[in-house]
């Protein structure tokens, strides 16, 4: 068997922990970059335009000092996937949830509202393979 084909029958083999690799690795650094960006606004410079302005009046402060406490809390979501990925993967989506709500109720950006509810669905993938590589909710089991 050569090399190649060795490696695809181990991921074929192991296609579960692949997923769960792929899915906790991404889950990890998007989030934290995202979060990132909230203060050093390299991908945007306009965060707040994607926050409905009912979230902003339960937000304390301003739109801005919203922003920046949505991005410690992608800090946080991204790091807890990285060592609890059961119950990260479940906060990821539960956080993506109150994204795609923000934008609907802001109008206009269905695109990402559907992009967003696919990471979603992705993020709910995570938990239950997490569930399936012996990750309980907060440790892992022997």
């Amino acid at each position: 068997m050569s090399g190649r084909s060795e490696a695809r029958a181990a991921i074929m083999q192991n296609g579960d922990h692949v997923a769960f690799v792929l899915l906790r690795t991404v889950f990890t650094v998007a989030p934290i970059l995202f979060g990132l960006d909230k203060f050093v606004r390299i991908l945007t410079s306009d965060w707040e335009r994607y926050l409905a302005p009912w979230m902003n009046d339960i937000i304390p402060g301003d739109a801005r000092t919203a922003m920046y406490i949505v991005g410690v809390v992608e800090i946080v979501a991204g790091i807890l996937v990285a060592f609890l990925p059961r119950l990260g993967g479940l906060v990821v989506a539960a956080w993506l949830l109150g994204i795609i709500v923000s934008l609907v109720s802001v109008g206009g950006y269905l695109d990402i509202v559907l992009r967003d509810f696919g990471l979603l669905v992705a993020a709910l993938a995570l938990s239950f393979l997490a569930a399936g590589q012996g990750h309980g909710m907060l440790r892992r089991r022997s």
